[in-house]
């Protein structure tokens, strides 16, 4: 009878290691806290706070940073540590670019392939939007207009267009963030109802030309501001 004790205690802790939170999980909470405006550019992303935040190696957290760094989130500098990247004017502008040159391509997809199942997704999207927006819950309203493109690539159905979406979403709040006007907190809602309504239509041309415009709103709202301020990282996660 004693002898099997030791057996569930090790396998509890085997569960319990199992239920630590993965590379992807860290990458997603961080890509989140960046997506809501919490993490700003320039933030330094020190290795031990992390490991303690996230109760895991500073080894998981190096490959978190590498991984993030791959997508041009993070900025690893040799001697100093990781950053939020802090893209410059250039950078910003190349995203938008690459943004006009993708998001017609996934509209037309997603209008090729749509089903009522995609429809009831889009609609529900944009309810939340709606719905955070009566709450006033600024976050919720920031995560959520990142969110909509990628739901977009998403429902296309090219796993390729989603990742590079997810990607220039993230590196968009980056620059919004960093080169933030007030008029571009957020995506304006009615623009995003007014692109689903069009994918609705199957109308193709006119969703492709919202999209630019609305792409072009964003940009052209933008200024520079090279401020960063210290954030407790600790706070951020918690």
């Amino acid at each position: 009878m004693s002898t099997k004790a030791p057996a569930r205690k090790t396998s509890a802790n085997g569960a319990a290691n199992a239920r630590e939170h993965s590379v992807e999980e860290i990458a997603e909470k961080i890509s989140a806290a960046i997506l809501e405006h919490r993490l700003a550019p320039g933030t330094k992303l020190g290795e031990d706070r992390l490991a303690t935040i996230f109760a895991t190696s500073r080894a998981k957290v190096r490959e978190v940073l590498a991984r993030l760094a791959h997508e041009q989130i993070v900025e690893l500098v040799p001697q100093r540590g990781a950053f939020v990247a802090k893209p410059t004017i250039e950078q910003a502008q190349d995203v938008f670019e690459a943004r006009r040159l993708i998001e017609p391509g996934v509209l037309r997809r997603l209008i090729r392939t749509l089903d009522d199942t995609k429809k009831q997704r889009l609609q529900r999207h944009i309810e939340l939007e709606a719905d955070a927006r009566r709450r006033d819950d600024k976050r919720a309203i920031v995560r959520l207009s990142g969110e909509f493109h990628v739901l977009l690539a998403e429902l296309a159905g090219n796993s390729a267009l989603a990742r590079s979406m997810r990607e220039l979403s993230v590196l968009t709040c980056l620059i919004i963030s960093l080169y933030d006007a007030p008029t571009a907190t957020s995506c304006r809602a009615d623009e995003h109802e007014e692109i689903v309504a069009a994918v609705n239509r199957g109308d193709a041309q006119r969703a492709e030309k919202l999209m630019l415009h609305h792409l072009d709103h964003i940009e052209q709202s933008l200024k520079l501001d090279d401020s960063a301020e210290e954030v407790d990282l600790e706070s951020v996660f918690s």
